[in-house]
């Protein structure tokens, strides 16, 4: 917060209030946050501060964890905020049973922080680490509470990581990957493809199911198939239009309308891939950072 001077930045809560990043506060026990989320924070400031190379190798749990834990407390303050505008107006809080059931599987990750939880041959999430070459005092934040999407642009790097998915949206940009991993991008390029991942984020369609084991003094969660019983596909039908609509937005700071980004349905204005389907260099790209 105080390299980007964020303390006293506005930003508004789902319940239309205004709230400021030094606000924010989630409650959590003394012998926690020194034993366990002071280390976290060390051990990542340490590596953020040293960028991409240095964010590369933590263990990809470790930034999970970060990052959801950053999530979490903003689902929190949203919750606290939403329960006293429901309350002050003589209401119950109502809130969906799939955002509850996402919230409590994220929650139970987050304790592999502080219990000794085995995850059996699965990682609960997607991350996505790239390479950026973003403005020095770039600081780029985006996050998506009904589907726990969580993106950050500083630095020399982008990550993107999807909280509830077991993989699953790596795996649906598979193809994607193999074409942009351990590339250079340009921001713009970068936000292209956190749009895509946002985006199929939405179109995912299962809310995964664990069972937890407790042996000895560990607790071991081995995660259900995704398929389940269910013959549908994992992710809902791609429209273009409203991933253009994504896009519009993830590309604000350069100005695209979803007329122009959209202009042939078919094939939605890109900066990763050029007409034949090959990756544009970062270099190539004549916008600014």
């Amino acid at each position: 917060m105080s390299r980007y001077h964020l303390e006293d930045q506005p930003f508004k809560l789902l319940d239309e209030s205004m709230a400021t990043y030094k606000d924010l506060k989630l409650p959590c026990s003394a012998t926690i946050n020194e034993n366990y989320l002071e280390p976290l924070e060390t051990e990542i400031a340490s590596a953020f501060d040293e960028g991409y190379e240095a964010v590369k190798k933590l263990d990809e749990l470790r930034l999970f964890q970060w990052a959801g834990k950053l999530l979490y407390g903003v689902i929190f303050n949203e919750v606290q905020s939403g329960i006293k505008q429901q309350y002050a107006q003589g209401e119950e809080f109502n809130i969906s049973q799939s955002i509850i059931h996402k919230f409590a599987h994220l929650h139970l990750m987050l304790q592999s922080l502080n219990l000794p939880i085995v995850l059996e041959d699965f990682k609960p999430f997607s991350l996505f680490l790239f390479k950026v070459d973003n403005n020095e005092n770039e600081f780029g934040y985006r996050d998506e509470i009904n589907t726990l999407t969580f993106s950050l642009r500083i630095k020399d790097f982008g990550l993107i990581i999807c909280m509830q998915d077991n993989g699953a949206n790596r795996h649906y940009h598979r193809e994607t990957l193999e074409k942009i991993k351990d590339k250079m991008l340009h921001p713009i390029q970068f936000e292209e493809f956190s749009g895509r991942v946002f985006y199929s984020a939405y179109l995912f369609n299962r809310l995964p199911e664990y069972n937890i084991l407790p042996v000895d003094d560990q607790l071991y969660i081995e995660a259900m198939p995704l398929r389940g019983m269910s013959s549908k596909p994992l992710f809902d039908h791609w429209v273009n239009k409203i991933y253009g609509q994504v896009l519009e937005s993830f590309w604000k700071n350069w100005g695209f309308l979803l007329l122009e980004i959209i202009k042939d349905p078919e094939h939605p204005m890109s900066f990763l891939f050029d007409a034949d389907d090959n990756f544009i260099n970062a270099g190539a790209i004549e916008l600014p950072r």
